[in-house]
């Protein structure tokens, strides 16, 4: 969704007023993401309007119109200025965090037609956004988060690739965890090749470092592990995340 006040002040000014309260989309692909899953940007910037128009014509044309319309050319410098870490595509916005009611909401309704991803206690950014990458991909219902790491931390959007405003993202307690049966992954749990996980399931994934928490283990209703060659330790999160949406989808899951 575009601001309708947008153009009444100068972007730059804009932005220093909204940017401590919005969410940074980093690059061409991140705004297109948030842009075609409503998001509401109010400032979007580009060091070349015509290079990303370009983009938007050959990889986005369902949204060409609205970047059109979001996009203000900025010298390359005040560009630089604005963003800790200057995307190839010289293309930066800011964008409305969805409200966390309108989240809640969304995750504890049921009946769901598709998981919850809980990553319990994570503590690499990236690996927690290209999660949620993977999570939109699927039409996961969402992703939780529990321990400190923040799911809008700016390097797990930027992971996320504008794709948090494709699912719902919240930070949880245990406690606070949506309904519905929670399967974890652990390498003494049940194959999950043997397996049919529900619709309804909370996908329960441990931190990268020391696997479940007790608490996250007190509420799971099932372990479930991965196929995984001897004396081969671990897999990525992300990938143990894509390893098991995929069984989910291939055994008739929602989207399959």
């Amino acid at each position: 969704m575009t601001d309708p006040s947008r153009g009444a002040t100068d972007p730059l000014t804009t932005w220093h007023r909204l940017a401590a309260s919005c969410v940074l989309l980093d690059g061409f692909h991140a705004l297109k993401h948030a842009v075609r899953f409503h998001a509401r940007v109010p400032v979007a910037v580009t060091t070349d309007r015509g290079a990303a128009l370009a983009l938007a014509d050959e990889l986005a044309p369902d949204v060409r119109d609205t970047l059109d319309t979001l996009l203000t050319e900025v010298p390359d410098d005040a560009y630089r200025a604005l963003v800790p870490r200057p995307h190839p595509t010289g293309v930066a916005a800011l964008a409305e965090r969805p409200s966390r009611e309108t989240n809640l909401e969304t995750l504890r309704r049921t009946p769901r037609t598709a998981p919850v991803v809980v990553l319990d206690n994570p503590r690499n950014l990236g690996n927690a956004g290209a999660v949620i990458r993977l999570a939109a991909g699927f039409g996961a219902t969402g992703v939780v988060t529990t321990g400190t790491l923040d799911p809008w931390h700016p390097t797990v959007v930027r992971g996320g690739a504008g794709l948090h405003f494709a699912t719902a993202v919240e930070r949880l307690t245990v406690a606070e965890l949506p309904p519905g049966p929670v399967f974890a992954l652990d390498p003494e749990g049940d194959d999950i090749r043997g397996l049919k996980l529900p619709d309804d399931a909370v996908l329960a994934f441990g931190s990268e470092r020391t696997g479940l928490s007790a608490e996250l283990r007190a509420r799971t209703d099932h372990l479930v592990s991965l196929p995984m060659r001897p004396q081969v330790s671990s897999y990525n999160l992300a990938t143990s995340v894509a390893m098991t949406l995929y069984h989910w989808s291939a055994t008739g899951g929602a989207s399959a």
